[in-house]
């Protein structure tokens, strides 16, 4: 009996290529997170790149348990792991709320850690719950995402330091425009594996604009070793502050829902739907490495759902492609040189690119809404309520003064604020009390609106 597609092996040569197209995909997705939170703390362009290198090493570990999967652990299906962006505005507000910053990446990584491994305890029972998780909470949560993070890309295109004189200036702004340009360039007349990487031939093409202007400073690519590992605990031993660890616990529930939702469309997909089994396997897979990633300095890891569309758009369904594009991040991971080439190219051209990296989470979440049943007004209240609470912390920075430091760290992202409102008023409308609640919508519906426009943000 001939192999499911799904556990086939292909050539060498083709396992390769389409390995590094799923890598060229989900690449600029892996390494902005640690830019955001690295830039949010002051790190130098040194450990800025050791970073980047331990995020893309231990997203390479994720898709590993994975696509491999061991005991009850891995959906085994081509299911691409990498940073979570979903965590990307709680982290920040961590930041911003420790007095000494050599301290943010210890307490993140003990928050990462608690998160993980409660999501690794709960996700058996989670992949029962999936019913409270209908696309008008997912798709809320989706779009807070993009919206809570196009305000870094807007930072990123006016230069490093708003203190510089040359911050928000024309070539800084005009920098950061030719980039978006040439990346709806490619999109829109490239097809293939350059649209993939669109985003990364912008990059560059930006980067090498920006060198005449002196904007480009190739020093960390000098300094980098060729060869490195991401020491355990390099930034000091976990923190463990109950603020942060709340904070994270919430995104985590965030990225198990997205998770969930991403592995009932790529079962349909690749013709082996995810029963709750496999999602529950899928989930101790996300959680689990996760709770791992810290030890070698990484971040949260989830789903990316970008890869998902590449499946679907080339019909390579192995999930061995996928470990072996799992393995070209490891070796990434690996190689500081490499990881520090993303520290070379220029802020503003970062938020050009960044334009279309955080807007197309938005997009995909406004997608997801768009199904998720609008025409009841229960469902308008919920999205309403929850994007107002959500857009709170970016449109009025101060609107919780008052309240204390730590519990300001869950109040200041608006992700965690939103998602926690979407729930409950989901429960509330559509569950509690109400013998005429409209069927909830099964999470199948939110994953195949993910597919189409990517929610962690590579190549849109």
């Amino acid at each position: 009996m001939a192999d499911h597609p799904v556990d086939e092996k292909l050539p060498a040569l083709k396992m390769a290529t389409t390995g590094l197209q799923h890598v060229a995909a989900m690449y600029a997705g892996v390494v902005a997170p640690p830019l955001i939170v690295g830039a949010a703390i002051g790190l130098t362009a040194t450990d800025l790149t050791f970073l980047t290198g331990a995020c893309l090493f231990t997203a390479g570990l994720a898709t590993f348990l994975q696509t491999l999967g061991i005991w009850k652990i891995g959906a085994r299906l081509p299911f691409v792991n990498g940073v979570t962006f979903a965590g990307v505005a709680p982290m920040t507000a961590i930041v911003a709320s420790t007095e000494d910053k050599s301290d943010a990446l210890p307490i993140i990584f003990g928050a990462v850690i608690v998160a993980g491994l409660l999501g690794f305890i709960a996700a058996p029972f989670f992949s029962k719950a999936v019913r409270f998780f209908p696309p008008v909470v997912t798709g809320t949560v989706i779009t807070l995402i993009g919206i809570s993070l196009l305000p870094v890309a807007f930072g990123w295109a006016q230069g490093p330091d708003p203190a510089a004189h040359d911050y928000g200036s024309a070539t800084n702004l005009g920098l950061a425009a030719v980039t978006l340009l040439i990346v709806l360039l490619l999109r829109r007349f490239t097809t293939g594996f350059v649209k993939q990487i669109a985003v990364l031939l912008g990059l560059v093409a930006g980067t090498l604009i920006a060198i005449p202007f002196g904007a480009t400073d190739f020093g960390p690519v000098a300094d980098a070793a060729v060869i490195g590992f991401p020491t355990p605990f390099h930034f000091g031993a976990p923190q463990f502050q109950l603020a942060a660890i709340v904070s994270l616990c919430v995104v985590m529930v965030v990225s198990m829902t997205e998770s969930t939702a991403d592995m009932l469309a790529l079962g349909e997909i690749v013709d082996r739907p995810a029963d709750e089994k496999t999602i529950a396997a899928g989930l101790r897979a996300d959680t689990l490495g996760s709770a791992i990633s810290p030890l070698f300095n990484g971040f949260m890891c989830s789903a990316f759902a970008q890869n998902i569309g590449l499946v679907a758009m080339t019909r390579i369904r192995s999930r061995y492609v996928v470990a072996t594009g799992g393995g070209f991040l490891v070796l990434m991971g690996l190689c500081p040189m490499a990881a520090s080439l993303i520290a070379v190219v220029p802020r503003p051209v970062l938020g050009g690119a960044g334009v279309v990296l955080f807007g197309s989470v938005a997009a995909s979440g406004i997608q997801t809404l768009v199904r998720a049943g609008l025409d009841k007004d229960n469902n308008v209240l919920i999205v309403a309520v929850s994007l107002a609470v959500g857009i709170i912390p970016i449109t009025a920075p101060e609107f919780y003064h008052a309240f204390p430091q730590t519990v300001r760290i869950v109040l200041d992202s608006g992700i965690s604020t939103g998602c926690v409102a979407a729930v409950l008023l989901n429960l509330v409308f559509n569950h509690l009390g109400n013998k005429d609640a409209q069927d909830v919508t099964h999470p199948m519906e939110a994953g195949e609106e993910i597919t189409g426009a990517s929610r962690a943000p590579a190549a849109p």
